[in-house]
């Protein structure tokens, strides 16, 4: 046997393993109005965030992530498109219930970059990226199978439909009393109006879930886009969450989503696709210090939302995938443009032809050499 020939015999189990291998399943959480300070896991004393808290104590967690702006809107169209918001005109501030536009439909998401290789998609939770005549502008029309959530931010709408704790007190925040109560749409069709907030986390969980379950049944490779109305102002939490922490409302709403993330977590494990799973985990923008204790908490950091300070940009972020990225921290500087890169090339999608302003932080997650165990 000629050199060459010992080459393809010797390499050719590995290639065969790499070739035949499942692409990697990929979970993005997105929390509202979350500090730097808010998780138990970067020091905040009295949060309540045990799955959080675990998958930082398994995973990579990174002490220099940033968004790319201090409000909702322009945040999560960088997140998903890779590319500075003034790129795609989504800025400098948010839409709302009655506005026209939305994230232009030539802007390509993870989803669009992921279907093509075969993935199935889903978004859940706050949109926040237009809705446009006829849904034109919703997570359907973005390269997403299926979309349960609110479109716009749950304060978008009166307060007289945001219970919290204990149950039948009203929250009194300073919401949008002029507008129509905010629904809960499926796909393209309002399921409920006004949302019943005790019970939609429930809803999002069992959504999400059962997405995980249906997608590891049918071998298919997924995607989950979840960002979560926690802990935006006014906070809420259903009856398994509220009164729950040492924290009041705030504490609560983000125990609840805790909660949410252990349940994808669990399914995660039982349906046997964990270790071929990505989890990452971060916040749009820095915490409402106006609202005081109930507006989240920056930490170390200077100011909050609505700021280009620190601590309204820098967030935590938390990357989990049992077996390939290990326990540790990083002090590498990265951010929300990363992530579409970073997804593409570990699923071996192609990039958008167009310009990108992040960048595959695999290196990263994978190889880089960290800070071990806590800082």
């Amino acid at each position: 046997m000629d050199s060459i020939g010992f080459f393809f015999f010797f390499l050719s189990p590995f290639i065969f393993c790499t070739s035949s291998a499942s692409p990697p399943n990929f979970v993005l959480l997105f929390a509202d109005d979350l500090g730097f300070g808010d998780l138990g896991c970067y020091g905040h004393p009295s949060s309540l965030t045990p799955n959080l808290d675990r998958m930082a104590a398994g995973g990579l967690r990174f002490t220099d992530f940033y968004c790319t702006s201090p409000v909702c809107t322009p945040s999560r169209a960088s997140l998903l498109t890779g590319r500075y918001q003034t790129r795609s005109g989504v800025y400098p501030g948010v839409f709302y219930p009655g506005s026209r536009g939305g994230l232009p439909l030539n802007e390509t998401t993870i989803a669009e970059v992921l279907k093509p290789v075969g993935y199935a998609t889903a978004a859940i939770g706050k949109w926040h990226l237009g809705v446009g005549a006829n849904g034109m502008f919703l997570p359907t029309r973005q390269g997403f199978d299926h979309y349960l959530g609110i479109p716009y931010s749950h304060d978008m709408g009166p307060c007289r439909n945001l219970t919290c704790f204990p149950p039948d007190i009203k929250c009194f925040g300073f919401c949008d009393v002029g507008t129509v109560t905010v629904p809960l749409m499926h796909n393209e069709v309002i399921k409920q109006q006004p949302v019943n907030f005790l019970e939609l986390e429930r809803a999002y969980s069992d959504f999400a879930t059962d997405f995980i379950a249906t997608s590891a049944k049918n071998k298919q490779p997924f995607f989950i886009y979840y960002p979560s109305h926690h802990t935006h102002y006014p906070q809420y939490a259903g009856v398994e969450a509220a009164g729950r922490t040492l924290r009041g409302q705030f504490g609560d709403s983000l125990f609840e989503f805790d909660n949410t993330i252990g349940n994808l977590l669990t399914t995660l494990e039982k349906t046997g696709v964990i270790n071929n799973t990505l989890v990452f985990f971060t916040s749009d923008n820095g915490p409402e210090l106006m609202r005081m204790s109930r507006g989240g908490s920056s930490g170390p950091l200077k100011c909050g939302k609505g700021t280009t300070y620190e601590g309204g940009m820098r967030e935590p972020a938390i990357a989990f995938w049992p077996g390939t990225i290990r326990p540790g921290v990083t002090h590498e500087m990265a951010s929300t443009l990363d992530i579409l890169p970073t997804i593409a090339g570990l699923a071996g999608a192609k990039l958008p032809q167009v310009m990108l302003d992040g960048v595959d932080m695999t290196d990263i997650l994978i190889n880089k050499e960290r800070v071990k165990g806590k800082p």
